[in-house]
């Protein structure tokens, strides 16, 4: 863990040194022919990435997360910094760097997102300019792919400089805060606000609540993903489950598995229009149909 102390301004780096601009140039050279080659967003699932601008979150840009449960914020925002590190078959792109007053990441419970603890590097920022600082050079850096910022609150001048840091160096910045009524206006590109759901790792028995199954396992994370602003879209919200084994994030589909093990024998079930309703009251016939529905998306 480094810790994040602003320099004198100067042209030099924080220990006086003259800086080495053709040093510098060079790392901005090799920055652009790694980058050349990659799509200028970060897929997320398909369901998704057809409902944002360019098919998928912007690398170049600062988003905003706004953590309804912070377990939940932080694992979603490991798997776009882990996506954003290694795109293509797990070949470093660059470092990611995450900052906060008192850095809680673990890194191998960030690892089960994808996120390698080889590619992370913790910053402590106690106060709030000094983590203000260090965002603005981890994004404008050449050897950053992804850095993210927890805090309380941002102004929206500070939100612009972080916006202009993303677009010129190229990463992509996550600004993690509370879920509060006070979030006020952004300059961030989207703003998610990320809550928890029910686990759900196994298959439900009959008779149990998809509640009462995730008691007993902690099961595959799963997520509301709410997009509540995005330049250039809408509002929509999704229910996903992430699938470590493959690193996958994919729309969930658990609720159909309590809408089926609630479908046992004594369930009202629902008269279909032309039906018989003499065969619907037969003793042990199974003539009625059964009203299958969807699983649910919240989808806009």
């Amino acid at each position: 863990m480094t810790s994040a102390n602003p320099p004198d301004q100067g042209a030099g780096d924080a220990a006086g040194h003259p800086m080495d601009r053709p040093a510098l140039l060079a790392a901005l050279r090799a920055r652009v022919a790694r980058g050349a080659h990659l799509p200028p967003t970060l897929p997320l699932c398909a369901a998704i990435d057809q409902g944002l601008p360019g098919g998928g979150l912007a690398r170049a840009a600062a988003h905003e997360v706004l953590a309804a449960d912070p377990g939940a914020a932080a694992g979603f925002c490991a798997m776009l910094l882990a996506r954003a590190a290694r795109p293509l078959e797990g070949t470093p792109l660059g470092a990611v760097v995450w900052i906060a007053a008192e850095p809680e990441a673990w890194p191998p419970g960030l690892a089960r997102f994808g996120l390698s603890p080889a590619d992370l590097v913790l910053v402590r920022a106690p106060h709030p300019d000094d983590g203000l600082w260090a965002m603005e050079e981890s994004l404008r850096c050449p050897g950053v792919a992804g850095a993210l910022l927890v805090l309380p609150e941002l102004d929206l001048t500070a939100a612009r400089r972080l916006q202009l840091a993303a677009e010129a160096g190229g990463a992509i910045g996550l600004l993690l805060r509370p879920d509060s009524e006070a979030a006020g206006d952004s300059a961030a590109l989207t703003r998610w606000r990320v809550g928890a759901l029910a686990g759900a790792g196994t298959p439900l028995a009959a008779g149990r609540t998809l509640a009462e199954g995730a008691a007993h396992g902690l099961g595959d994370p799963r997520w509301q993903l709410d997009l509540l602003r995005c330049r250039g879209g809408r509002p929509q919200s999704w229910r996903v489950v992430w699938k470590p084994a493959a690193e996958r994030l994919e729309l969930d589909h658990a609720e159909g598995l309590e809408m089926d093990a609630a479908e046992q024998p004594g369930t009202d079930f629902v008269a279909l229009p032309g039906s018989d309703p003499a065969a619907e009251t037969t003793p042990g016939r199974a003539r009625r149909r059964r009203t299958r529905f969807p699983p649910r998306h919240d989808v806009d």
